[in-house]
């Protein structure tokens, strides 16, 4: 009888979290324990590797998502623990799970199979808070934006002009656009904002790109709520929150440490959603495996031209981090779907069909390879596959100058992905030449533009003239060396989620840029996308449960 993945977690032989830390040279008394089974580690161990050489860092990342399904987290796993197979001492980066699509219509985020990171249901939960203490800090600062108004507003902030919105880590459309301060002058004043979910707060990518708490707080004073009416910015700092937010998220700032089912160190930290947000696992995370380990293996959310593409050119370029090879990942089942092949039919052999969606794949390889960094392919299996249509895969990738490798880890583990690591090894060793994709000093719509044609072969980028001064008054603000975060649907290379492939000499519209100051980015939202997301007609929530044993149900 074959296990789901929570029965498969559940029957996990995990050992002691302090076994763990062992594995990468951090003591039990840097181990703040949370439960059993994880814990966070202390910031001063962390502060005290400053010194030591860093390891290898390998990116996940892969080709755009289909409901087919890719198994990015799934790989990774998989990955870090056949490298530690090899004897590599390798340690495991992912992001934690928001609660608004494990509630609507993603399900878990700990890999599937025998590639998982456990424990399952808490990672896919409340884990250790973190996402509260962001939610918390940044419902704070709009809290203490309205009540500034309403005693005086003696910093004259401009309330048409505010630009910070309250979030929540769950999926509601219906608080999208709404008013606050309604029933008279006791309720504060009357005016419009929205929510968003909480992994898209600035908040959110704060904490991920911050390197100690005295960067913490500075990047978040450094945060721009809103503007007086002589368009001059307030910050956070003037407000006089930027404390008590870097109280609230101190603990969430250190990295939280796991396990895989291999027992291979994981650690859990930082926000997903690389079609909002950057999407990347925190730079503490992964600044402190790389001095503890030789090979550390993270991803980066959705396809390469999301997630990749904002690994590089905001995370590596703000930590100074450098990649020595990515890891592309394909299904045959995802690029029979790219090649125009309905869900339903997917069990079918369609070699022809392949190779059209093949072009996804090539587009993919093409932009990674475009920063420098060397690219293999990994094959994730599926039951269904059939040889022809691995060969005519592995042949494609063949032509490209690259490699794809067939892996087997979601049967088999660490062991099924072995030739994979070794691949990895050998491309590491051969080292990398990384660049991001443009300079710091190229003006803040050029770095759309060259984001749009380049990484998603558009043919043209097309904004209201508000949207072109906003942007021209950012630079005049001292703001134009900023990265640029693209907000756009992770479906497809277009703005039009139904355009699958490898579309070329398309539309891009930005219809709005955000400012996140203390992030260290301008965000450019493209087309349709929702920085808060709805649920589907059938949320998964329907289906969430506790059977009779007060075990979930549902979730996975």
């Amino acid at each position: 009888m074959l296990l789901t993945d929570i029965e498969i977690a559940r029957a996990a032989k995990k050992r002691p979290i302090a076994e763990i830390g062992a594995k990468l040279g951090i003591p039990e008394a840097a181990l703040i324990p949370y439960g059993r089974d994880k814990a966070k580690v202390d910031r001063s161990f962390i502060a005290g590797l400053d010194d030591r050489a860093e390891g290898r860092l390998i990116l996940v990342t892969a080709v755009s998502p289909t409901p087919a399904g890719e198994g990015k987290t799934t790989t990774t796993v998989g990955l870090g623990d056949a490298l530690a197979r090899i004897g590599k001492r390798t340690a495991i980066c992912i992001r934690e799970a928001s609660l608004g699509p494990n509630f609507g219509m993603k399900g878990g985020a700990a890999g599937g199979g025998l590639s998982q990171i456990v424990p399952m249901e808490e990672m896919n939960l409340h884990f250790t808070g973190d996402f509260h203490a962001i939610t918390a800090a940044h419902n704070l600062l709009a809290a203490m934006i309205d009540n500034h108004i309403h005693w005086g507003n003696a910093l004259d902030l401009d309330p048409r002009r505010i630009t910070w919105r309250r979030v929540m880590d769950m999926n509601d459309r219906a608080l999208r656009d709404i008013v606050v301060g309604l029933g008279g002058p006791a309720n504060g004043y009357a005016r419009e904002t929205g929510f968003d979910i909480t992994v898209a707060s600035e908040v959110m990518a704060i904490l991920c790109l911050a390197r100690d708490l005295d960067d913490l707080q500075d990047r978040l004073g450094r945060i721009v709520v809103g503007y007086r009416r002589d368009k001059t910015a307030v910050t956070c700092r003037d407000l006089k929150a930027d404390g008590a937010m870097t109280v609230l998220l101190r603990e969430a700032l250190q990295p939280n440490l796991v396990q895989t089912l291999e027992n291979t160190p994981a650690f859990v930290h930082g926000g997903p959603f690389a079609n909002i947000a950057h999407g990347c696992n925190s730079v503490m995370a992964t600044g402190t495996a790389l001095k503890l380990a030789d090979y550390v293996v993270t991803e980066a959310g959705f396809g390469a031209d999301l997630g990749a593409e904002k690994f590089f050119d905001i995370k590596c370029r703000k930590a100074g981090l450098k990649p020595a090879a990515a890891v592309i990942v394909a299904t045959v089942r995802a690029l029979k779907m790219h090649g125009g092949v309905a869900r339903a039919d997917l069990a079918r052999e369609d070699v022809a069909a392949l190779r059209v969606g093949c072009a996804n794949l090539g587009r993919h390889i093409e932009n990674v390879r475009g920063f420098g960094v060397p690219v293999v392919v990994a094959i994730n299996h599926f039951a269904a596959d059939t040889p022809a249509e691995i060969a005519a895969l592995q042949a494609y990738v063949a032509g490209q100058g690259a490699e794809a490798i067939l892996c087997d880890h979601w049967a088999r583990g660490g062991a099924g992905a072995e030739d994979l690591a070794r691949r990895v090894v050998a491309l590491a060793e051969a080292g990398a030449r990384f660049a991001p994709l443009y300079p710091d000093d190229l003006p803040l719509w050029d770095k759309i533009e060259t984001i749009a044609r380049r990484i998603y072969h558009a043919g043209e980028v097309a904004a209201d003239p508000a949207v072109r001064a906003q942007l021209a008054a950012f630079e005049a603000a001292g703001h134009g060396p900023l990265p640029v975060c693209m907000a756009k649907t992770q479906y497809s290379f277009s703005t039009d989620p139904a355009l699958r492939g490898a579309p070329s000499g398309h539309v891009v519209p930005v219809r709005e840029v955000r400012l996140a100051a203390g992030a260290g980015f301008v965000v450019a939202i493209c087309g349709e996308i929702m920085t808060m997301p709805g649920l589907p007609r059938v949320p998964a929530a329907e289906s969430i449960g506790l059977d009779q044993a007060g075990n979930v149900v549902g979730l996975f």
